[in-house]
């Protein structure tokens, strides 16, 4: 049976510590040579067709090939007195994939490559707390509405907000602003539509599932080489478009209708691939209970072109445009009690490019050059309704008589450039170093005439203000980290990054460490420790003058836990976390308001208030995350993995001005997931 119908290289996969894409963008082939019997084939050689990578086959019959770019690969396996092998293996970047190879006498002739262990396994430097998703699986997922984030809603240590209309990822009790966003190397500040400013969620994502590949979600102890961030890091690698023709369908789904289209470049050495959606409720009402319907437009981009064996240039871009209208209309009741006291009109638009440059260095060494710019603007106007109680006149001129509470029409610019390389170092198995700088070009127009009334407010009016400010800020940041094996069974991560932040003038360190040890052959042991920094967001910093001595907030990571390998098709992992925060921004005004308890919101006017670095938090929990593959009928392949129930328990607390631990207003203390189902059909609950 060729090898390309004995692995599951199509397949979507949910792994438990899955690894995170390589920051370099190359994946891993591992895994034994045997001759007849199970011997080790000691001396096989293990080359790529075009012998740009070779192995020779150690005493246990061990072999690696590392550096290998994304994409289908030709293996080929010779050893003397035994048949050779050879066929072709999907190599997915940043994922190490192990291949037994088991050769029989030279008698028997040509021999297919067999898979007797999980295609996919870690990479060395992960060491807790990844999960692997797959395109099927967001795509066949009811809940997920063909949103990633919506899907990641469901995963081991992460919840929704309180608005089930939002898509926020709130991971291990922080705040949804908390998590990194990285599609294809390019740092994205927000992947959804409807997204303002100072907030990380939205209602839908821009990114069309049909066109993701796989995606990788780490929750907690990842490592140096990604960018500051308080949670975790959700990370999308797309697909290739077609190198054999031109193509293209239509799409339908929850985030609306469109078009795919796709075809080669230069006849195969590269290819290209676009979306372009629509949402289309608007064509069918002009109300959906809100007083408007959302419009929103997304557009995704990705070209790929092979300039020889050693190096490869893609392109992406990701857009999206939308526009809603909030509030009654002339068809409601003014004294109705669930009508809303605003009027709101928003427009918006985000965009993301970047072009990436990837080298093969000799045998063992790989760097990818990144740069990447992303743009996103907010037009907005609220007005309150029923601020001098509830009128007697038609809906349209009460709208136009009404005082105008929130306007804003802001702009963010954020240029990067950055450098990954990874190599082989002397007893190091893995040396990765790199660097980054951000260039920000912030806009704000933004006027709060006569304060807020929200819960907080201190007294009728408080915190108006009037902001209309440009400016420029720098980030820049380097890392190191190697990891290595200290013994047969122990392997160590060790390493770190440091980052500046120029707009608050700080500088900060931050250390990593992970351990895994391998107890027997389907139990081992993993643990991992971090400090995480992330600068206040720009608009925070900005809307009150006492708001510019904020500091960078800090969270310490420590994730230790065990996986059992119960069965080929059957794992088992149970982790514990504990998160300590430290130097949140805080009310200044309000004891017992922190940040980190009021989650992500459409109205980022209400979180616009003094603050000062005076926050703390404790977070706690254990997660129990089983997962099972089963065979297709007849077929003997592995089909898509669905996890069991994945149920945290734990506390999260945070503490304001007044340093009393509060418990999470945007965390449910104990959660059980169930997504499961098979080739035919699926369940998620």
């Amino acid at each position: 049976m060729p090898l390309s119908r004995s692995i599951p290289c199509l397949l979507a996969l949910v792994l438990p510590h899955a690894p995170a894409q390589d920051t370099v963008g190359v994946g891993v082939i591992r895994g034994a040579v045997t001759g007849p019997g199970g011997a080790p084939a000691a001396g096989a050689e293990v080359c790529l067709a075009d012998r740009s990578r070779c192995a020779t086959a150690s005493e246990q019959g061990l072999y690696r090939l590392e550096g290998l770019r994304a994409g289908e690969a030709v293996l080929e396996v010779a050893a003397p007195g035994l048949a050779a092998g050879r066929a072709s293996i999907e190599v997915r970047a940043g994922l190490e994939i192990q291949v037994d190879i088991s050769l029989a006498r030279l008698d028997q002739g040509l021999q297919s490559l067999t898979v007797t262990e999980s295609a996919f396994v870690p990479a060395e430097e992960i060491k807790n707390s990844g999960l692997l998703i797959g395109q099927r699986e967001i795509t066949k997922s009811a809940g997920a509405l063909q949103d990633v984030s919506r899907y990641v809603q469901a995963l081991p240590g992460v919840t929704f907000g309180s608005n089930d209309f939002r898509n926020d990822i709130i991971v291990r009790g922080g705040s949804p602003l908390e998590n990194l966003f990285v599609v294809d190397n390019v740092e994205i500040p927000n992947i959804n539509n409807f997204a303002n400013f100072a907030s990380a969620g939205g209602t839908v994502s821009i990114l069309d599932a049909e066109l993701i590949r796989d995606v990788t979600f780490l929750s907690g102890g990842f490592p140096a080489p990604y960018i500051n961030r308080l949670s975790g890091v959700l990370q999308v690698a797309q697909r290739e478009g077609s190198r054999e023709a031109f193509s293209g369908r239509a799409t339908v789904g929850f985030a609306g209708a469109g078009v795919i289209l796709e075809g080669p470049i230069r006849k195969g050495r590269g290819s290209w691939v676009t979306s372009a959606r629509r949402s289309f409720l608007d064509y069918f009402t002009d109300d959906v209970g809100v007083g408007g319907v959302p419009v929103n437009y997304s557009f995704n981009t990705k070209a790929l072109y092979d300039f020889g064996p050693r190096d490869r240039v893609w392109a992406v871009n990701f857009s999206g445009v939308d526009n809603i209208r909030l509030g009654p209309t002339e068809k409601d009741r003014l004294e109705d009690e669930e009508l809303g006291t605003l009027d709101i009109n928003y427009e918006g638009w985000r965009s993301a490019t970047g072009l990436n440059w990837q080298r093969v260095f000799g045998e063992t060494g790989v760097g990818l050059l990144g740069v990447t710019h992303s743009r996103a603007s907010v037009n907005q106007r609220v007005k309150d309704l029923f601020r001098s109680g509830l009128p007697a006149i038609p809906v349209s001129d009460l709208i136009a008589s009404s005082p105008l509470v929130y306007r804003e029409d802001s702009g963010e610019d954020e240029t990067t450039f950055k450098y990954d390389l990874t190599a082989r170092a002397g007893r190091f198995e893995k040396v990765q170093a790199g660097g980054n700088v951000k260039m920000f070009h912030v806009r704000y127009n933004a006027s709060q005439p006569l304060g807020n009334d929200f819960a907080f407010s201190p007294a009728p009016g408080s915190y108006a203000f009037d902001l209309a400010r440009r400016f420029r800020a720098w980030q820049t940041g380097a890392y190191l980290q190697a990891t290595g094996s200290l013994t047969r069974r122990l392997s160590l991560t060790w390493g770190g990054r440091a980052d500046h932040y120029s707009y608050i003038s700080a500088t900060r360190f931050s250390p990593r460490a992970g351990l895994s040890y391998r107890i027997t052959d389907r139990i081992s042991w993993r643990g991992s420790f971090g400090s995480y920094y992330q600068q206040p967001s720009f608009l925070f910093l900005a809307a009150f003058p006492q708001n510019r001595g904020l500091v960078p907030i800090r969270a310490n990571h420590y994730v230790t836990g065990v996986v059992f390998q119960l069965r080929d098709s059957l794992r088992a992992t149970i982790e514990a976390y504990r998160k300590d925060y430290r130097d949140y921004p805080v009310s200044v005004d309000f004891p017992a308001l922190s940040l980190a308890n009021t989650g992500d919101t459409f109205a980022v006017r209400n979180l616009l208030f003094p603050m000062t670095s005076a926050g703390i938090g404790r977070v706690r929990g254990v997660e129990l995350f089983v997962e099972k593959s089963s065979p297709e009928s007849g077929s003997g392949k592995p089909t898509f993995p669905f996890p069991e129930p994945a149920t945290p328990v734990l506390t999260a607390c945070f503490a304001g001005a007044a340093s009393i631990h509060r418990g999470s207003s945007i965390w449910s203390a104990v959660i059980v997931s169930i997504p499961a189902g098979n080739s035919r059909c699926a369940l998620s609950t």
